[in-house]
């Protein structure tokens, strides 16, 4: 999988929020930076599963001389533990194809209060408003500490109970890929303000531009989260 050595690693959830970043993040109208779009379909056989594939889609920011600046991966949602079968085989994927050269991850998520714990009753982490945190792990570079210097830290008792996020970052500790995470803390009819700021994080880190008419969001759509195999990230 040929991706950029910056790539935002993404994860649809049935509100929409990680497809509207993927969706408005764009090149600027002065920009000679083009976006380049494609799908891509990975085995899953080696784990025993015949009858699915990891799918998604890639965007790619490619500058006039046709190299890659920026990637966004957009994985669909599948459910535990297939979940962390699909993350595993496209983090291999990828650094199968850039195996002489790093890459920096970005994992940007926006999450209700309910998914996130903190021991600390007085953290904002605990309250109802919206929040943007941010923290990097595997190797720091100068890119993962400049693309959450504008967040807050989050405390060290910081407990994400949302599948995805918690496969994705057992998996970077586990390969030691550099890793930048942005998580918009979302709070009661702030959904669309959080969103809007960590986009326009991304787009800022990127130098390229946030469309906010191009989110479309599905805020009444209720999921209930059954995470049975949470334990298995730790």
């Amino acid at each position: 999988m040929k991706v950029a050595p910056k790539l935002v690693f993404l994860v649809k959830d049935p509100e929409g929020f990680s497809s509207a970043m993927y969706d408005s993040l764009q090149p600027t109208s002065d920009s000679i930076i083009q976006r380049s779009e494609e799908t891509f379909e990975l085995s899953l056989e080696q784990y025993g599963i015949k009858d699915q594939k990891a799918c998604g889609n890639i965007a790619n920011f490619i500058d006039n001389n046709n190299l890659l600046k920026v990637s966004l991966l957009l994985v669909e949602y599948y459910e535990p533990p297939l979940m962390s079968c699909v993350v595993n085989e496209v983090l291999k994927s990828i650094r199968a194809e850039r195996l002489s050269s790093t890459v920096s991850l970005i994992l940007p998520y926006i999450l209700p209060a309910s998914k996130l714990k903190c021991e600390d009753k007085n953290s904002s982490i605990n309250n109802s408003r919206s929040s943007l945190y941010g923290f990097h792990t595997g190797p720091a570079t100068e890119f993962t500490e400049d693309i959450i210097r504008v967040a807050e830290k989050p405390p060290l008792s910081l407990q994400i109970n949302y599948e995805p996020l918690a496969c994705l970052l057992q998996l970077v500790q586990f390969y030691s890929i550099s890793t930048a995470v942005l998580i918009g803390k979302r709070g009661m009819n702030e959904e669309q303000e959080v969103l809007c700021e960590v986009g326009e994080s991304l787009a800022s880190a990127f130098s390229v531009c946030f469309i906010k008419n191009r989110i479309k969001l599905n805020l009444e759509e209720t999921v209930k989260q059954k995470e049975p195999w949470r334990v298995l990230y730790g």
